[in-house]
């Protein structure tokens, strides 16, 4: 007999690779249980699935920095509970030091939905009753119909994961001029923010022609982040979404001063700020 929960919740993360550098990305994770029915008729409780699954995926996924602890140029190094890495990209080197619950080392040379999800499955098949004899999780991106971008971040004044220095998501990105949609200014902003890390100017502790590094003290610890600057957009401000909406409206405004402008910025899935000017 086969359980499944389709489109049990979504996981919002960046993850490492060789050729893109840090990607924002956002899951959909469904799941399917395979095994025998027990006393009352049950693979499993739909419940404890529900809260297993939500809980080690929101512990050991979301807001993190999924890394392929098996990536060619790739080191690794521990200092009690913090974690350093350097690793050499197409798109220049990348180096980052952390506090460990800010990373998932994954045992793969790339970081796929099905590496992951052959990863989590090792992971989480002690948690579920012996009555389960097969455990499948499958992760899809959303659908997005039209321009879309994968963007990183973090923020050193919130108080819960959002402080992790490298997360991030896959998002959507609508722009009306004029109350029309605009698909040519919205494929313009996806286009510039493709793979990007946006950073704030203040968390800058040292810049030179081709690098930038990041560093600040949050409530779980220090965070230091270097990327190429090709990799980086830089803002004023914050990165919350609403200082992102309300950065990229007046940008489009400066861009088209003579329209009227309004702007959807999505954080991952079905969320986000708008703001018009």
């Amino acid at each position: 007999m086969h359980l499944f929960v389709e489109q049990l919740t979504n996981v919002d993360f960046s993850y490492l690779d060789t050729q893109r550098g840090i990607v924002g990305e956002t899951w959909w994770a469904s799941a399917i249980l395979e095994g025998a029915l027990d006393d009352q008729g049950m693979v499993c409780d739909f419940g404890t699935v529900k809260k297993v699954l939500r809980s080690w995926l929101d512990s050991e996924l979301d807001h993190r920095l999924l890394v392929p602890a098996l990536a060619p140029g790739l080191t690794i190094t521990r200092d009690g509970d913090m974690i350093s890495l350097t690793c050499e990209t197409e798109r220049g080197p990348v180096r980052m030091t952390a506090p460990a619950q800010a990373v998932t080392l994954i045992d793969a040379e790339v970081i796929t939905r099905t590496s992951a999800a052959d990863w989590c499955i090792r992971q989480l098949v002690t948690y579920f009753p012996d009555t389960i004899d097969q455990l499948s999780l499958n992760f899809t991106p959303e659908a997005i119909d039209g321009a879309q971008y994968h963007y990183s971040h973090g923020l050193k004044k919130h108080d819960g994961n959002c402080q992790r220095i490298a997360h991030g998501h896959r998002s959507r990105i609508e722009i009306w001029l004029d109350d029309l949609r605009d698909d040519n200014e919205e494929a313009w902003w996806a286009s510039l923010w493709k793979d990007i890390y946006i950073g704030s100017e203040e968390d800058v502790c040292a810049s030179s022609a081709d690098t930038i590094e990041f560093r600040y003290q949050a409530q779980q610890g220090e965070f230091f982040l270097a990327l190429p600057k090709q990799h980086c957009y830089m803002m004023s401000t914050d990165t919350t979404v609403e200082l992102i909406a309300d950065h990229l409206c007046k940008a489009v405004k400066a861009r088209h001063p003579d329209r009227k402008v309004r702007v959807r910025a999505f954080e991952g899935v079905n969320k986000g700020a708008m703001v018009s000017l």
